[in-house]
């Protein structure tokens, strides 16, 4: 069963529609990620603040528009915290509405914004930009704050200042790239879905056997390198979006087995703890991203490399080489059916002619207006390539010789018919297997020979004796 996005995202079509509704939604949302992270940590602020990485993702798809929503749930969640007062409610919102807004604007400034997540490079400025850089913004500001109103003191200032900037920035890297490639998928495969829900649970039994002290119970030890080959796997596996969402997985196993006072980052102090565990958190999130990234650009580049060594470059048509292979696997599959095909030869007439008269560009028109022709009149089980310089070749799939023969002349009178200037005709001979013969060779000398036959004024198709 497969989604269209059109069929499982109409709610993010209305909020597009209204950006007063955008606001409220970021808003709420916000509001209770914020009181959820709140509630999970020992401290103020939490291991993870989850918020930074859905402001940072709303604001990159929706734009800076939607900025009150970011300040309105921000200083609801802070404002609710016991202890809290309203100047330092209204700096902490502040600081975490200037957080996303500037990281949004470096981020689409020199990391591709929403196309982050597609390049490696683009990954580790991300990584930087957004999630180490602009976070550092609110810490400042929301501890500072604290410092003012006597919540908090010189003595414990730096290390509460960077339990808050890497919560900030951990948040931005496990969810911001959650967020923003889970939504760019316009079909969801079940199937391939079901594979990364396998993968995300044994990342969670892996990552709650570790940080949960269930391996070498008593005493904790650094196994945390024993998540990596999962990470790993995801990311040559499952790509972009395993990848987020078998760290996501992982991630929710450390911070509940650390903040259980379990694993490898237990510590006396709970904010050592956390510094531990949120450098952890963030160091393999990064590692992971920029993984499938160069996953993905290794293997994009594979295809391209493939595709241009069985293409023709001027017409984007299958060249000799896609030919020979296409010719050699029919022949193989007519011998198993016992079924004939037909292959055609066409010749593009006069091509010498059209260069010296109108230039080299109308005679590579020329050459493109017959491949259009001979695409878009082809079944998608026949296979079409340019043979030669003026030269065009069809396979057509179980076709015997007066098919064949009615097909190429159909082309040819569409081809001198389609009105552009100068007007182009083609020859064309036609070889059926297994009359014809039997291998690639016996085939085009036949073809050929009809080809030949058609120059001379005596048709286009290929008799046997």
């Amino acid at each position: 069963m497969k989604l269209t996005r059109s069929e499982h995202l109409p709610a993010v079509e209305k909020l597009n529609d209204n950006p007063g509704l955008a606001i409220a939604v970021l808003a709420g949302v916000y509001f209770m990620a914020a009181r959820l992270a709140l509630s999970l940590g020992p401290s103020n602020p939490s291991a993870v603040w989850v918020g930074s990485g859905i402001a940072l993702a709303v604001l990159l798809l929706r734009g800076s528009v939607v900025w009150p929503g970011i300040f309105l749930g921000a200083f609801s969640a802070s404002f609710m915290t016991p202890g809290s007062s309203v100047y330092t409610s209204l700096a902490i919102a502040a600081g975490n509405t200037l957080d996303a807004v500037v990281g949004a604007w470096l981020v689409e400034r020199f990391a591709r914004g929403t196309d982050a997540m597609e390049r490696t490079r683009d990954v580790l400025k991300f990584a930087f930009l957004g999630g180490l850089l602009s976070t550092a913004i609110s810490p400042t500001i929301g501890v500072t704050s604290r410092l003012l109103d006597g919540s908090a003191d010189w003595n414990t200032y730096h290390l509460l200042w960077m339990t808050w900037w890497m919560a900030n920035a951990t948040g931005v890297v496990l969810v911001a790239p959650l967020i923003l490639l889970w939504r760019s998928s316009h079909r969801l495969n079940w199937r391939r879905f079901l594979e990364v829900v396998i993968l995300v649970a044994g990342v969670i039994a892996v990552g709650a056997s570790v940080f949960g002290g269930v391996l070498l119970k008593g005493r904790s030890y650094p196994l945390e390198f024993l998540c990596i080959p999962f990470l790993v796997w995801a990311a040559f596996r499952f790509g972009r979006r395993g990848a987020v969402s078998a760290m996501l997985a992982l991630s929710a196993a450390a911070i509940w087995g650390t903040l259980s006072g379990t694993g490898p980052f237990a510590a006396e102090s709970a904010q050592v703890s956390q510094l531990l565990l949120q450098s952890f958190l963030y160091v393999c999130s990064v590692m992971t991203l920029a993984l499938a990234a160069e996953v993905r650009q290794r293997r994009r580049a594979e295809r391209e490399a493939h595709l241009l060594a069985i293409s023709d470059p001027v017409t984007g048509l299958g060249n000799y080489r896609r030919l020979v292979d296409a010719l050699e696997l029919e022949i193989k599959r007519s011998e198993r059916t016992n079924r004939p095909f037909a292959f055609v030869l066409f010749d593009l007439d006069d091509l010498k002619k059209i260069n010296d008269i109108h230039g080299h560009l109308i005679g590579t028109r020329a050459l493109c207006r017959c491949s259009d022709i001979l695409r878009l009149n082809c079944r998608t089980i026949d296979t079409v390539a340019r043979y030669g310089g003026d030269e065009f070749a069809v396979i057509l799939s179980e076709t015997d010789r007066e098919g064949g023969r009615q097909q190429a002349s159909r082309i040819a009178a569409l081809l001198a018919a389609d009105g552009e200037e100068p007007s182009i005709s083609v020859s064309f001979g036609v070889a059926m297997w297994p009359n014809d013969g039997r291998t690639t060779e016996a085939l085009f000398h036949a073809a050929d020979n009809a080809l030949y036959e058609m120059k001379r004024g005596r048709g286009g198709v290929q008799v046997t004796a």
